[in-house]
C-alpha cells in the first residue's frame, strides 16, 4: 500500500444512522408499505449519509479517516453477509446474474417473505441492538456481491469529505454466524476463513480504488469468550487480519474490538501488522506493558468515551486513562501514539441531548448523547483538560432530588432470602390448575396488540391536552373491549387485554415510576426501522400508585376466561433504559424489583389469577466473560424472585424472553421460578426445546410459534409441525402456545390469520394426541 497519514488525534467508530427524525425509519416503512419507491428510500440514505458527515465535520473531527462511513440501511452485519454473499440457500435466487444482491433483496433476507423465513435475529452482544445471523455452511460460495460500501465512499468523494469505510471483519461475522441447516452436524463456520478472507482482500482494494485512506474493520467477538481459547483465535488472527495487512494494495486498517478488552488475543493483533488498533478502555481495561510490547508503530485508540450510556464523561478521569495509556505504550517501545475515541460506536445512543427541551434542567446539564460525545472526544484530543482534574466544563455531579431517597434504600437494605422463594412448583401447579382449569397445550399470546392509528391519535392527543382523562379511559377502554372480543373470537385459552394505553413496554413503566425520566427524541435503533426511546433511569426507584390494575381488571370483567396482568421486568427495565452508573446494577435492580413486587401483588388482590413479568433481556445482559455470569446471574435472578414471590401458590406467574442464545443461561431461566415461560423460538426453528427436557426444566413452556417481526403469516401446518416437535421434547402437560414475541408492530389482518393458524393447529396437535395409537 502508498502512504497514508496517521489517524487524527480525534475519532469515533460510528455515529447514529436513523436520523435526528428517525428519517431512515419512516422512509423505509413507506418503501415497504409501497406508498414510496426505492429511488426515494435511496435519496433519504444519501441525504442522511451527508448530513452525518457534515455534522461530525462541525462538531470538530477533522484529517483523513477522522469521520467514520458506519451507514446501514437495516443491520451492519447483514451488511457484511450480504457484501461477501453469504447468502443460505433459500435465498439462492437473490442473488442477480453479475453476482449482486440488491437492496430490495437484502430486505428479503432480513423480514422474509410468503415462502421463507428470515434470518435469525439475536442480540448484538450484551446490548438491545439485534443483529441478523448469517447462515453458513461448508458449501457457501463467498464472493464480492455488495458494492455499497464502496459506493459510498465514492459518494463522500465527490462531495469532497473523506470517510472511514466501516465493515464487520471476516472473524466476528464467522463466529457470531450459525451453521446453515443443511451443514452437517457439528460444523463450525469458522472453519470457513481461509475461503472467506480472499474476498476481504478484494474488497480492500475497491475501497482503496474508490479513494478511502482508511477502512474500519469491527472485531468486538475477540472480546468476549468464544467457543475457541485465545491461543486458538490468535491463530485465527494470524490468519485474517494479519493476512488483510499483508495485502499490497488497501487503505490502512483500524481494527476496532469494542465490547470488552480482547485478552489474550491482543499481542496478535498487534503483531498483524495493521496500522491501529481500537480498545475500549470503558468496558475493558488497560493493557498492561508487556501486552503492548509488539506494538511498533501501531496507534492505540483509547476508547474512553462511552458508547453505549448517556452520562457525560468525567473528563479529568477520561484524560487520566488516554496518558495511562500513552506512558504504558511508550514503555513498551511503541510509537504510534494514542488516538481518544469512544468505546463503540454511537449507534446506541440518541442524536443530540439539546433537542430535550422538556428534561429537568439539573438532569440534563448532566447527559451526553452522540453529539455531545463528539464534543467530549474532541476536547479531550485537544489536550485541554488536564489527567486527574475533577472540574472540567462537561463534568457535572448528579446531587439533585430523587437521586437518592433513604425510604427506597432501607426497604431494599432489610429484604432477606425468604422475599425470593415460593412453594414447590408441583404444590402451585395442583393449585393453579384447580384455579384455571386450562386445557392441555393453552393457547395466549405474549402481550400487545396491534396499535391502529386511532389509539396512537388518542394517547397523542391525550398528552398534548386535547382530550380530558375521560375521553383518553373511555378510547383506550373501547380498545381493549375490541381486543377480548378477537380472543374470544378466535378461541384462546388465556386472553390479554392488548396494552394500548402503552407506546412501549418500558417507557410505559418509566414514566409511572419514581426515579426515571423520559424523552421526547431520544431514539435509538434496535433493529431496522424499529427504534426505541430508552428512559433515563437517574435515581432511587419506587412506585407511587398502582399502574396496570384497573386496565388489567377492565379487561377481565369482560371475559370468563382469565386474563393476564402484564408488567415488565427488573432486569428489561435496567436493559432497555440509560441506568446510573453511580451504584452497582444489583441495588438499582433490587429497588426496581420491589416496585414491581408492590404492582404483582396489587394485581392478585384485584383478581388477576395470571401475572406476567417479561425479562427478553435476561440473556442481553450476560457478561461476555464467563467469569462474570455468576455473579450478573446472582442480582438479575434475585430482582425478578424479589418482584414475583409474593403471591400466593394459585396464583399462576408467566415470563417471556426473546431474542437470544438462551441455551447459555437454561439454568438461569430456571432458576427464576416462573410458573411458564414463553420464549422465542420460531426463527430458530424451535433449537430451544431440545435443551428443555422435563429433568432439567418442570415448568410450563411456550416455544415460539410464530415469528411476529416478520410479515409472513405462517400456515397452520407449519405451525403444526412445530409443536408437534415440541410436545414430544418438553410433553404436553408442560406445553403452551403463543407466538415469539408481542403483536404491537403487526397489522390486524395478519395477526387474525396468523392467530386463527395457531389456534387451529393447535386443536389439530390436539386431537392427534387423542387418537389410539395403530397397533
Amino acid at each position: 500500500m502508498t502512504s497514508t497519514p496517521a489517524l487524527p488525534a480525534a475519532t469515533i467508530l460510528g455515529y447514529p444512522r436513523i436520523g435526528p427524525n428517525r428519517e431512515l425509519k419512516k422512509a423505509e416503512e413507506s418503501y415497504w408499505a409501497g406508498r414510496s419507491d426505492l429511488a426515494a428510500l435511496e435519496e433519504t440514505g444519501r441525504t442522511l449519509r451527508a448530513a452525518t458527515r457534515a455534522r461530525l465535520a462541525e462538531l470538530g473531527l477533522a484529517g483523513e479517516g477522522a469521520i467514520p462511513e458506519s451507514f446501514s440501511w437495516y443491520d451492519q452485519v447483514l451488511d457484511a453477509a450480504v457484501t461477501v454473499g453469504a447468502l443460505p440457500s433459500r435465498f439462492a435466487d437473490l442473488q442477480g446474474e453479475d453476482g449482486s444482491i440488491s437492496l430490495a433483496s437484502t430486505f428479503v433476507l432480513a423480514r422474509g417473505d410468503e415462502q421463507r423465513p428470515p434470518l435469525e435475529m439475536t442480540k448484538w452482544f450484551d446490548t438491545n441492538y439485534h443483529y441478523l445471523v448469517p447462515e453458513i455452511g461448508p458449501d457457501t460460495a463467498f464472493d464480492l456481491a455488495g458494492d455499497q460500501l464502496v459506493r459510498w465512499v465514492r459518494e463522500a468523494a465527490a462531495a469532497g469529505d473523506s470517510v472511514r469505510p466501516v465493515i464487520v471483519g471476516p472473524l466476528t461475522l464467522l463466529l457470531l454466524a450459525k451453521a446453515a441447516d443443511d451443514a452437517p452436524e457439528g460444523f463450525d463456520p469458522i472453519t470457513r476463513l481461509a475461503d472467506l478472507v480472499p474476498v476481504y482482500v478484494e474488497l480492500l482494494a475497491a475501497l482503496r480504488a474508490a479513494g478511502a485512506a482508511w477502512v474500519q474493520i469491527d472485531e468486538p467477538a475477540l472480546s468476549a469468550d468464544q467457543r475457541l481459547t485465545p491461543a486458538e483465535l490468535s491463530e485465527l488472527v494470524a490468519q485474517s487480519t494479519a493476512v488483510l495487512a499483508a495485502a499490497a494494495d488497501r487503505p490502512a486498517i483500524l481494527v476496532t474490538t469494542g465490547y470488552g478488552h480482547p485478552e489474550g488475543v491482543l499481542p496478535a493483533l498487534l503483531a498483524s501488522g495493521v496500522e491501529a488498533l481500537h480498545l475500549d478502555l470503558v468496558k475493558g481495561q488497560l493493557p498492561a506493558v508487556e501486552d503492548l510490547a509488539g506494538a511498533g508503530a501501531t496507534q492505540l485508540v483509547a476508547g474512553v468515551i462511552n458508547g453505549r450510556n448517556i452520562w457525560r464523561a468525567e473528563l479529568g478521569t477520561a484524560a487520566a486513562r488516554v496518558a495511562e495509556l500513552a506512558s504504558r505504550l511508550e514503555q513498551a517501545g511503541g510509537t504510534g501514539g494514542v488516538v481518544v475515541g469512544t468505546s463503540t460506536s454511537l449507534q446506541h445512543v440518541p442524536h443530540d441531548v439539546t433537542l430535550e427541551t422538556k428534561l429537568p434542567a439539573e438532569l440534563r446539564e448532566t447527559l451526553a448523547f452522540a453529539d455531545q460525545k463528539v464534543t467530549e472526544v474532541v476536547e479531550l484530543a485537544s489536550g485541554s483538560v488536564a489527567a486527574g482534574s475533577v472540574d472540567g466544563p462537561l463534568s457535572v455531579a448528579r446531587t439533585f432530588a430523587g437521586v437518592q431517597v433513604p425510604a427506597v434504600r432501607e426497604r431494599a437494605a432489610a429484604v432477606t432470602a425468604a422475599d425470593t422463594e415460593r412453594a414447590a412448583f408441583s404444590v402451585r401447579a395442583a393449585a393453579q390448575q384447580e384455579a384455571l382449569g386450562l386445557p392441555e397445550l393453552p393457547t395466549t399470546t405474549i402481550g400487545s396488540f396491534p396499535q391502529v392509528g386511532e389509539v396512537r391519535k388518542a394517547r397523542a392527543a391525550h398528552r398534548k391536552g386535547q382530550i380530558d382523562d375521560a375521553a383518553y379511559t373511555q378510547a383506550m377502554k373501547d380498545e381493549i373491549a375490541r381486543v377480548i372480543a378477537l380472543q374470544e373470537e378466535l378461541g384462546l385459552d388465556v386472553l390479554v387485554h392488548g396494552e394500548p394505553e402503552r407506546n412501549d413496554m418500558v417507557q410505559y413503566f418509566a414514566e409511572n415510576l419514581e426515579g426515571f425520566a423520559t424523552t421526547e427524541h431520544g431514539w435509538v435503533q434496535s433493529y431496522g426501522s424499529r427504534c426505541t426511546r430508552p428512559s433515563i433511569l437517574f435515581g432511587d426507584v419506587h412506585r407511587a400508585a398502582p399502574i396496570t390494575v384497573d386496565w388489567a381488571t377492565y379487561a377481565q370483567s369482560l371475559t370468563q376466561r382469565p386474563v393476564k396482568g402484564m408488567l415488565t421486568g427488573p432486569v428489561t427495565i435496567l436493559a432497555w433504559s440509560f441506568v446510573r452508573d453511580d451504584q452497582p446494577l444489583g441495588d438499582t435492580a433490587a429497588q426496581v424489583g420491589l416496585a414491581l413486587r408492590d404492582e404483582v401483588n396489587d394485581l392478585e388482590a384485584a383478581g388477576i389469577g395470571i401475572v406476567q413479568v417479561d425479562e427478553p433481556a435476561l440473556r442481553e445482559l450476560l457478561p461476555l466473560r464467563t467469569r462474570d455470569h455468576d455473579a450478573y446471574l446472582d442480582w438479575s435472578v434475585a430482582s425478578f424472585r424479589l418482584a414475583t414471590s409474593g403471591v400466593a401458590e394459585a396464583t399462576q406467574i408467566h415470563t417471556h424472553l426473546c431474542y437470544s442464545e438462551f441455551n447459555v443461561v437454561v439454568d438461569a431461566i430456571d432458576a427464576l421460578n416462573a410458573d411458564v415461560t414463553s420464549i422465542e423460538s420460531a426463527r430458530s426453528r424451535g433449537e430451544i426445546v431440545e435443551a428443555l427436557d422435563p429433568e432439567a426444566f418442570p415448568r410450563g413452556i411456550g416455544p415460539g410459534v410464530w415469528d411476529i417481526h416478520s410479515p409472513r403469516v405462517p400456515s397452520v401446518e407449519e405451525i403444526a409441525e412445530q409443536l408437534t416437535r415440541a410436545r414430544a421434547a418438553v410433553g404436553a402437560e408442560r406445553l403452551w402456545v403463543n407466538p415469539d414475541c408481542g403483536l404491537k408492530t403487526r397489522g390486524y389482518a395478519e395477526t387474525e390469520a396468523s392467530l386463527k393458524n395457531l389456534v387451529e393447529a393447535t386443536l389439530q396437535v390436539r386431537a392427534a394426541a387423542q387418537e389410539p395409537a395403530l397397533v
